[in-house]
């Protein structure tokens, strides 16, 4: 009996210890833990996404924020100010409603005129000064608006290149507003140029009218009664 406990006991362990090292393996719980991995790749790869949108948005906002980086404004707002100033040098009748009625009345007087010669003189050279004065007014107006031409031409250029090349919606709408403005500067050079040419022909055809008028009376006091002697 004791060598028989004796070999029992020498085969119990080594049968002990073989069967701590067999791994069991549970399908389920494997399927689980490869589910659950699956599931926290998904949502990093969520997340990830989200983040690339994120940037793409700032991004997309940075360029509908950018401006456009010069501006052909002020080269505008410059040669209006040069053409108002143009305009505010005209002379003998000026471009000023509330002064129009006294200095026209006061070159071209109604009725018949007054006064010796030299006083008919002197007003004729007044008018013609005027007359002189608004042609030579208009030719320079003209000749400010065909130079500003030449620049609206390469702000033209220029304004339409860069909105070609505009990148966000802040560029675009500034390079329109441009474009808008630059229209609108060339619709005031023509309104001025009109002003100016209008004026020279109005001073010019009140000149002809006051000639004529002045003419006829100085012909009426020649003339008298008509009867330059009466015999006794």
């Amino acid at each position: 009996m004791a060598a028989a406990a004796s070999v029992s006991v020498g085969i119990g362990i080594p049968a002990s210890s073989a069967s701590a090292q067999i791994t069991v393996f549970d399908p389920t719980n494997y399927t689980q833990n490869m589910l659950s991995a699956a599931r926290a790749l998904q949502q990093i790869n969520n997340q990830i996404q989200s983040l690339q949108n994120q940037a793409a948005m700032l991004t997309n906002m940075a360029k509908n924020l950018s401006r456009i980086d010069f501006s052909e404004l002020s080269k505008l707002q410059r040669t209006l100010r040069e053409t108002n100033r143009l305009m505010a040098r005209a002379e003998g009748i000026e471009f000023d409603a509330s002064q129009v009625e006294a200095q026209f009345r006061r070159l071209f007087p109604q009725g018949v005129p007054q006064g010796d010669s030299s006083e008919h003189i002197a007003a004729a050279q007044a008018r013609l000064d005027t007359a002189r004065s608004a042609l030579r007014h208009t030719l320079g107006v003209q000749a400010q608006v065909v130079g500003n031409v030449r620049a609206d031409a390469e702000a033209l250029t220029a304004i339409v290149s860069r909105s070609q090349s505009a990148d966000g919606a802040l560029q675009v709408a500034q390079a329109t507003n441009q474009l808008l403005a630059l229209a609108a500067k060339q619709q005031f050079q023509i309104q001025s140029m009109m002003a100016a040419q209008y004026r020279a022909e109005a001073i010019e055809r009140a000149r002809r009218i006051q000639a004529k008028t002045d003419a006829r009376a100085a012909t009426a006091r020649f003339l008298g009664t008509g009867s330059a002697y009466t015999p006794k």
